[in-house]
């Protein structure tokens, strides 16, 4: 590698780096203020712990920021080098396009093995890690989740307000229960209540005494020119409260993302063992689909990185130019037309007679081929 190679590949390596901490940064925030900034804000987590947390959210956001990441750090830095007339001066001197993007696919298949590592063994060790040290942060101290004075909607299908507790009493209680679509189906006022925790469960059993109960029409909970039933207790039937957005015990398929390669293998080799009763085929071919689908995903994930960088190269060189903000819609835009195909294709994992798990290719054979005749015109240009 020449001192060129050295220029062109250091350039990328650095912008491709603040990219990929760009765009995890966005992912992981979202997960941060959806899981973790309620607890932390209400006690449940300490500060140490959060952030040991936040830090097992890496692996997982940054298999999704590799391949955005490398799109734009390569359109910046080919789109800067174009504009600087960098490029038209390597040409000048005899360099051919592929010539001059050598050292962008040797990043690129550096890239590839990195998140190859990552889908197959940082991201699901990190993943079950996470749920793990969560839920046995919440277990240690599940009443801290009630807090007084807050709305607080962490519970499927309610959302609860407490006046005021003391340890597992409280005071001046207002509960409303959900339907499907998010409406008041029931609400309940209670002068005061109390608050014991299910270890087995992992609810919250609330008991309310000297409540006040609002039954809205379970059709049409919006209508309010119906009448609602209105009743008074000295004390209600206990209300479970959910915490299984942390203990919930996933399906299998829910897990299997989760799964290192290993696991994975090995659980296709079990479906594959194990007898079908009958008339339960077509299941059976579903779920070795999914293990199928989902080792094929982590394998197009990681070629994106690849893809995405061979495409950026006649793009960053020829059409997006410096203007940085031009660059990065054109990643954007890309990024999103890729994940829509992916997408599009995993609406089939209930359909194995269709191969979702070959058709998963597609987008990347469609985008390599898009950039390969984008390379050509530019080269003869």
């Amino acid at each position: 590698m020449n001192q060129l190679d050295r220029h062109i590949f250091k350039s990328i390596l650095v912008t491709c780096a603040g990219a990929v901490c760009l765009f995890a940064f966005v992912l992981m925030s979202v997960n941060i203020v959806r899981d973790l900034l309620g607890p932390m804000l209400s006690g449940q987590l300490q500060l140490l712990m959060f952030g040991r947390l936040v830090l097992l959210l890496l692996p997982f956001v940054i298999s999704y920021a590799l391949p955005l990441g490398m799109l734009t750090g390569v359109l910046l830095t080919l789109g800067r080098l174009s504009s600087d007339s960098e490029i038209t001066a390597m040409r000048a001197a005899g360099l051919s396009v592929p010539r001059i993007a050598a050292p962008v696919l040797v990043l690129a298949v550096l890239g590839v093995a990195l998140g190859l590592r990552v889908n197959f063994e940082s991201m699901p060790w990190a993943r079950v890690q996470y749920h793990r040290e969560l839920a046995a942060a919440v277990r240690a101290n599940p009443l801290s989740f009630i807090v007084p004075k807050k709305f607080i909607r962490d519970f499927p299908g309610y959302v609860i307000y407490v006046g005021s507790m003391k340890e597992t009493d409280v005071r001046d209680v207002w509960l409303w229960a959900l339907d499907d679509d998010h409406r008041v189906v029931r609400f309940v006022h209670a002068e005061s209540g109390r608050v014991d925790y299910d270890e087995a469960t992992n609810d919250f059993i609330v008991t309310l005494a000297n409540a006040r109960s609002e039954e809205h029409p379970r059709k049409k909970p919006e209508d309010f020119s119906q009448s609602l039933m209105v009743n008074s207790f000295g004390q209600v039937d206990p209300v479970r409260l959910s915490l299984a957005r942390y203990f919930g015990a996933p399906t299998i398929h829910q897990k299997l993302p989760w799964m290192t390669y290993g696991e994975l293998r090995s659980e296709r080799a079990r479906l594959a063992r194990e007898p079908v009763q009958s008339g339960m085929e077509k299941q059976h071919d579903r779920d070795l689909m999914k293990v199928s689908l989902t080792i094929q995903d982590k394998f197009s994930m990681a070629l994106a990185i690849f893809t995405f960088a061979f495409i950026g190269i006649p793009l960053g060189i020829k059409v997006s130019r410096s203007e940085t903000s031009a660059n990065l819609g054109i990643a954007v835009l890309l990024a999103l037309g890729y994940y829509f195909l992916t997408v599009m294709v995993g609406w089939l994992d209930q359909h194995p007679e269709y191969r979702p798990d070959l058709l998963l290719w597609a987008p990347n054979i469609l985008f390599f081929a898009l950039g390969l005749w984008l390379l050509r015109r530019l080269d003869r240009a």
